[in-house]
């Protein structure tokens, strides 16, 4: 069975890297690793923001199951995660860096009967103050990463990388980084150097209006990426020189993306491409192939832990909800699905319904993208003739067989993960979460 090293980033859009095409980032580490690995162009997080993916990532259910359908509550053990899952087929699991599935406050301790089941533990819930981060082991002790937090964690997954070298048992290895979430202007000084916000090039996306602070805002975020992309060739190396690349899956992808001026807004929880969509590298193990390939079918976040497990030959659980993507990876059977629900249940913190947020209901198919909110249709694009959406069809007479195709399918998702497309108020109430005015829940402890 191979080891698998899971590593992914908090905001790092499915666009910001060299091997997807943007003109303006470096990213050689994972570029080189691109030219490995299946990428999976059509990686989507299905609700795009911090807690539900990460509960989704840890289940493969979706979070009207699981429940954590805004950020800063608490993940309950009803279902068997992902560790535990890795555990009953003979894996040791660690877990390193950002959690954000507690709900006790961001700086509180994490108990071990709320951590999942992952044995290793080096982890705070939440924290953007990445030069003076600080993290838990298996006692409530506060300590602090050395410098920039995503570098110091990278080098603790090295350490456990080479402790596990001579273990008969596999592993999987969860790295959980902070950036390149804003605050975007405090990466190290090294990768802020490599970027001037003059020489930043905008999607066509972006409002003149904003382009000036979406210049300053992308070169700040673009150093963060440089930064975490030399975390991953140091990563990647470690595997190399204990001999264990050979014997490794290793995941690289974010946990949603990140607006930065595109459609003239800002951060996640949009139904925009620059908000849903995110990378997502699989490197196979030796004698699988390591012919770099593109899998365009929509992949959505609960189908991830139902597909680790296929491709490591292990037992789905049965509370999963997600699809097993592992037989279309091997290239032994069609996509399981051919559309990827996308949600925001409740809107809430930077875009709450004061400031135009909405709650709505998507599908993202390989080729197009389809809205609605709760009073009716709101988007749809043509992807591949307008890949930059900035031309909304909905409504069109030429366009309404498309559109009743895609409200089918939008129908049959609905149906599939039993939401009624309640009002946000409805949804909180039945969990009985606490929020303020802006649907937000407080988490100062």
């Amino acid at each position: 069975m191979p080891n698998v090293v899971f590593v992914f980033a908090d905001q790092w859009r499915g666009q910001a890297a060299g091997y997807a095409g943007d003109p303006s980032v470096q990213t050689p580490n994972l570029d080189r690793l691109a030219g490995q690995s299946v990428n999976f162009t059509t990686a989507v997080a299905g609700c795009p923001v911090c807690s539900p993916y990460r509960a989704s990532l840890m289940t493969g259910q979706y979070p009207l199951t699981h429940g954590v359908f805004l950020n800063d509550v608490c993940l309950g053990n009803d279902a068997v995660s992902l560790a535990q899952a890795f555990t009953a087929g003979g894996y040791d699991t660690a877990y390193i860096g950002k959690w954000h599935l507690d709900g006790h406050g961001r700086s509180s301790f994490i108990p071990p009967q709320r951590r999942q089941g992952f044995d290793f533990w080096k982890v705070l819930e939440c924290t953007h103050d990445y030069n003076h981060s600080a993290y838990y082991g298996h006692e409530p002790v506060r300590r602090f990463w050395e410098g920039y937090d995503a570098a110091a964690q990278t080098q603790e997954a090295c350490a456990v990388v080479r402790g596990r070298a001579a273990s008969p048992r596999p592993f999987l290895l969860v790295l959980s980084w902070g950036p390149p979430h804003n605050p975007y202007q405090t990466a190290p000084e090294q990768y802020r150097r490599m970027y001037a916000p003059e020489s930043i090039v905008l999607r066509p996306n972006v409002p003149e209006s904003c382009a000036e602070p979406a210049r300053r805002d992308l070169a700040g975020y673009y150093a963060h990426v440089s930064a975490l992309d030399a975390c991953a060739g140091d990563l990647l190396a470690a595997l190399d020189a204990e001999g264990m690349a050979e014997d490794t899956l290793f995941v690289f992808t974010s946990d949603h993306g990140d607006m930065l001026g595109s459609q003239g807004v800002q951060r996640k929880q949009h139904p925009y491409d620059e908000s849903i969509l995110v990378p997502f590298l699989l490197r196979w193990p030796a004698g699988l192939g390591r012919e770099a390939r593109r899998i365009t079918a929509p992949f959505n976040t609960p189908d991830i832990m139902p597909t680790l497990l296929g491709l490591c030959g292990l037992r789905i659980p049965p509370t999963v909800e997600g699809s097993d993507f592992s037989p279309h990876v091997r290239q032994e059977a069609a996509a399981p699905d051919d559309a990827a629900l996308i949600a925001a249940y409740a809107p809430f913190g930077e875009w709450p319904k004061s400031r135009g947020g909405r709650e709505y209901r998507g599908v993202r198919t390989e080729r197009h993208t389809y809205v609605r909110d709760r009073n009716g249709p709101w988007l749809l694009f043509d992807n591949l003739a307008d890949p930059y959406q900035q031309d909304n069809l909905v409504g069109r007479p030429e366009h309404a067989a498309l559109q009743d195709d895609l409200e089918r399918k939008l129908a049959r998702k609905l149906s599939q993960t039993r939401d009624g497309f309640a009002p946000a108020e409805e949804y909180i109430a039945r969990w009985a979460y606490p929020v303020d005015e802006h649907g937000t829940v407080p988490y100062t402890p």
